[in-house]
């Protein structure tokens, strides 16, 4: 198997791995994060906080009693031996997230922060919650796979049928495995499963806690026991699954741009993937020029030091005020392109779709959107969004029509 950001020698790791399981068999049990949903034009939830390490205690045990995985308690903490933490050492929680750029509703599983968020239905008045948990991801080899599905069955103490690749490899390493695996300490699955519409894959428990926030499974989703239980009583069968691969997240809150940056996943020999690029452009959108060389620095050492904190590059740059015609209900916006004719080709296959598109706007530097409303309630702008979303594979959000974000007009 293998870890991201782990930081050590792997001269000692099977025995502290065992000293580890140990660990993680007694500690106190993981609380789940719960946070209702930013207002409009706000991304971020959570508060960063810390702790101090006690006699005895492993950043992991830390991470367990906190929510968090293996993965995001060392990204946050370099400065500290994760296993043999000074006493009384402060420890950063990093206990704050920008939501993932993704639909906000049913089930996001982002790889690259080993994380899943879960947003059940809203409440009658409209307002919503997340939950967050961490999890453990598919190996070097047997990477989770990307792409939309849904949750098509759950079990309680479900057996695992081995599948013929696995049972193969555990031949090769001399540990074969029964075709049938019981329910009990010995499976992996643990107690809880949520089976996905993907031949083989699951989101689980597991009966080795100190694996979450590690690449360890063979692409099934990983969970701490009370978390995928908790999860397994709310989500009912039907539930959309997103599993994307954000290791760069931009957000907004209270007029501030916001950045986290995550080690990207990557199996050896596979080129790497681009993920920077996008996020820059996204913030030379809505950056003044004369702020665009600090807010370039800024985004190169937060992607560089992959800490998973959410950091400020910097401020919103004011820019023309939306036309008076977008005033009263509800718009989406879609898009955030360079090229003019790509935002022309967008706005087309939308107003094929039905989709009342009224305004073609920009902000700054050229970096053409798409808005389409606007609609008087905000549950029908949601239903709207998310059918455009899935229709078009393009991300979009919902702004006050009164206030429509870092628009103005834009002459396609």
């Amino acid at each position: 198997m293998r870890s991201r950001g782990a930081g050590m020698a792997m001269r000692g790791w099977g025995s502290r791995l065992i000293a580890l399981a140990l660990s993680a068999a007694v500690s106190a049990p993981a609380w789940a994060a719960t946070y209702r949903l930013p207002p409009p034009g706000n991304d971020l939830v959570g508060r960063i906080s810390t702790v101090n390490v006690r006699d005895g205690e492993t950043l992991i045990d830390i991470a367990r009693t906190h929510g968090l995985g293996y993965n995001e308690i060392v990204a946050a903490n370099r400065h500290l031996d994760p296993w043999l933490p000074p006493v009384g050492a402060e420890v950063l929680l990093p206990t704050r997230y920008i939501l993932p750029s993704a639909p906000r509703r049913g089930i996001i599983v982002n790889i690259a922060e080993m994380r899943l968020y879960y947003y059940p239905p809203p409440a009658p008045d409209g307002s919503g919650v997340v939950l967050t948990f961490p999890i453990g991801i598919g190996q070097e080899g047997w990477s989770t796979p990307l792409g939309i599905t849904s949750v098509i069955s759950k079990a309680e103490d479900p057996p695992w049928i081995v599948p013929a690749s696995v049972r193969a490899e555990h031949e090769r390493e001399g540990a074969p495995l029964p075709r049938v695996v019981p329910p009990g300490p010995d499976n992996p699955l643990g107690r809880h499963a949520l089976r996905l519409g993907w031949t083989s894959y699951l989101i689980h428990g597991t009966n080795k806690p100190f694996g979450i926030g590690m690449r360890v499974s063979h692409g099934c989703i990983r969970m701490y026991a009370e978390h995928v239980e908790r999860l397994f009583h709310m989500v009912p069968v039907g539930t959309p699954v997103w599993i994307i691969d954000q290791p760069n997240k931009l957000g907004r809150a209270d007029g501030q741009l916001y950045f986290e940056a995550h080690a990207p996943i990557a199996d050896a020999g596979a080129p790497p993937a681009d993920h920077l690029s996008t996020v820059v452009a996204a913030i030379e959108a809505v950056t003044a020029p004369e702020d665009m060389a600090a807010a370039r620095e800024a985004a190169g050492r937060i992607a560089a030091g992959q800490s998973g904190l959410p950091e400020p590059v910097g401020g919103f740059h004011a820019v023309a005020a939306a036309p008076a015609a977008q005033m009263g209900g509800w718009m989406l916006q879609f898009g955030a392109f360079s090229n003019k004719a790509n935002a022309s080709r967008l706005a087309g296959e939308l107003a094929g779709l039905g989709a009342p598109v009224s305004v073609q706007a920009h902000s700054g530097k050229g970096y053409c959107h798409v808005l389409i409303g606007p609609y008087a309630d905000r549950a029908e702008a949601r239903e709207a969004l998310d059918g455009y979303m899935q229709a078009t594979g393009q991300h979009g959000e919902i702004l006050p029509a009164d206030r429509p974000g870092l628009l103005s007009e834009c002459v396609l």
